[in-house]
């Protein structure tokens, strides 16, 4: 990114952290959940965990264990980058122990610190300070994109259409889902990904959900339902969609309708100042509407989509979520849940929300593929 960028990024987290109550803010990215130092700096992070300092005003502290420091200096948007010990937070509390300290500090994955670096950071702030958690800042922070975000995006969506053509490459009588999923991620592989995350069922109308691939073989009849969601250059583009194998039987075809049905209803309510809740409500509706309301629900599946970017799963899209949608606004509109028609059933897109409605990350068509065996 360049300056503008980071400055844009910058100018969105303090405005939230206004609005919170909040003074200064330290990302804290743990081994397996680095996206807000994404966010925050551009960085791609190798170490087990890694800390930005984010005054209200003035520029920015990194602390960064070794492999990390060179990643930080090529990025250039945090000119201060200072080692972390290992075994503590030495440079940190020294710093907020010098006289930086917030009365109230956020800071993102809180829930996720460790009790040793919790306590050290408390007791460097001193009894006057607050330590509250900024995850839930950060996740509406970065739901809306910027044009630098959302290129990186289509590019990935592109790849994503082209994964999903692979998948159907390799759907045949006797493959199994590892193979499946393995030539499906080689092809991702070639086309740029650095990372897939991926889920997967196959079966008929006993299956109740996804999970990682299995050795089970695919057979002719089969539904084929898989989430798969690609990284490029550091964000995420996931699609839903159900293949089968064969001709599609009057059942499989009654629950594509259903949950196109479901999927046309939630995108047709979408623009920006709408909330999550609303868009969970129009799609649930239709279920409700055919008598599959109980399918929307914890027992089964309650998430009728989420925001993805940085992090593959955001703010999610459920009744009760009152997270306003802003333009610029990434989310994938999914109905996927288990229902008595043909079993467990995956259709979304991923969309960017406009004033009036969105605009389409991918090119693969909203149908239920059928493939000649």
């Amino acid at each position: 990114m360049n300056l503008a960028e980071r400055d844009w990024r910058w100018a969105r987290v303090r405005e939230q952290m206004a609005a919170d109550g909040v003074d200064a803010l330290l990302g804290y990215a743990p081994g397996w959940r680095r996206e807000d130092l994404r966010y925050l700096a551009d960085v791609q992070l190798n170490g087990s965990f890694a800390f930005l300092y984010l005054p209200a005003e003035g520029e920015a502290t990194a602390f960064a264990l070794a492999k990390d420091r060179e990643a930080f200096a090529a990025a250039r948007w945090v000119t201060d980058v200072r080692d972390l010990d290992p075994s503590g937070l030495v440079q940190l509390v020294g710093m907020l122990a010098g006289g930086q300290r917030p009365q109230t500090l956020g800071v993102s994955h809180l829930e996720l610190l460790p009790l040793g670096f919790r306590d050290a950071i408390a007791a460097s702030l001193g009894g006057a300070s607050r330590l509250v958690s900024a995850t839930r800042l950060m996740s509406a922070v970065r739901l809306v994109k910027s044009g630098q975000e959302l290129a990186r995006m289509r590019r990935c969506g592109q790849i994503t259409d082209a994964a999903w053509d692979a998948l159907l490459g390799s759907l045949r009588p006797g493959a199994t889902e590892y193979e499946v999923v393995a030539s499906t991620e080689a092809a991702l592989k070639r086309l740029g990904a650095t990372d897939n995350f991926m889920l997967i069922a196959s079966g008929g109308a006993d299956v109740r959900g996804m999970t990682p691939p299995s050795s089970r073989r695919l057979e002719p009849g089969d539904m084929v339902r898989t989430e798969l969601t690609p990284q490029c250059d550091g964000y995420w583009t996931q699609i839903c969609r159900s293949a089968v194998l064969g001709q599609a039987s009057s059942a499989q075809r009654a629950s594509f309708e259903l949950f196109s049905e479901a999927l046309e209803a939630g995108l047709a309510v979408l623009r920006a100042g709408v909330t999550a809740h609303d868009v969970a409500l129009a799609e649930n509706d239709v279920f409700r509407s055919h008598g599959l309301g109980e399918y929307c629900t914890a027992q089964w599946t309650r998430v009728r989509g989420h925001g993805h970017g940085a992090h593959l799963d955001e703010v999610a899209i459920v009744e009760g979520e009152d997270t306003v949608l802003e333009a610029g606004s990434v989310v994938i509109v999914h109905p996927n849940t288990f229902t008595p028609l043909a079993g467990y059933h995956v259709l979304g897109d991923p969309v960017v929300v406009t004033d009036d409605g969105w605009e389409p990350l991918l090119a693969t068509p909203r149908v239920l593929f059928e493939i000649e065996i």
